[in-house]
């Protein structure tokens, strides 16, 4: 029977992506190939509960929400999850996977709404990204970018132009929790008329302080 790493399983609100609102049930896998400078999931690195595929389906069913992300660390590392992923949604789920753009996302199944990270040059990972993901990405996946500073803005803004991302893939912009203002990120929105969306860490508004389960 196929398994996983598990770092934890648990129901709150999708705090970003265009999905941010609904109610979720996170499963979050452990291990990562990268290391952000703003990570604010460090503790999945590493780790993990071995779980087998039906365990961690039936843990999701029971936590009875229609929604399900599969998210961590880096969920494409482990060779099971797209097996994990067609279970969810052959089990009638709505299946996102956030994954930080390193890696190949053509097994994920085409039912997946794939949320993919492009990592500015102030994330430290700038030369991770695999561009032919960009791609592979149908018109239902969205592409996420999170934004440190100007300089990150400005190379956001040339990428996603340049790489024919705007108006073909749903964006979402987001400043690091505590070292970029929103308010500022909006105004460079506005001024540059950029089509994409201006993303906050709900759950960080909803939870302040709280770390996991959230």
């Amino acid at each position: 029977m196929p398994s996983l790493r598990v770092c934890e399983i648990f129901a709150s609100i999708q705090g970003e992506s265009h999905w941010a609102g609904y109610p979720c049930t996170f499963v979050r896998l452990a291990g990562c190939n990268l290391d952000c400078a703003y990570c604010d999931t460090r503790y999945a690195r590493e780790g993990g509960e071995e779980m087998e595929t039906a365990a961690v389906l039936d843990t999701v069913r029971g936590k009875g929400l229609a929604t399900v992300e599969v998210t961590g660390g880096e969920p494409l590392l482990q060779a099971g999850t797209p097996d994990l992923l067609w279970r969810l949604a052959g089990a009638g789920f709505r299946v996102l996977l956030e994954t930080n753009g390193s890696l190949p996302v053509e097994e994920v199944p085409p039912q997946v709404h794939i949320v993919l990270d492009l990592k500015t040059p102030g994330s430290g990972m700038g030369g991770w990204n695999r561009w032919e993901n960009l791609r592979a990405l149908k018109s239902s996946d969205e592409v996420k970018v999170v934004v440190r500073s100007r300089d990150d803005y400005v190379w956001a803004r040339r990428v996603l132009r340049d790489w024919g991302v705007l108006g073909r893939l749903r964006v979402s912009l987001s400043p690091v929790w505590g070292e970029l203002d929103a308010q500022e990120l909006a105004e460079w929105l506005l001024e540059d008329r950029l089509d994409v969306r201006l993303q906050v860490q709900l759950h960080r508004i909803l939870w302040p302080g709280t770390e996991r389960g959230v």
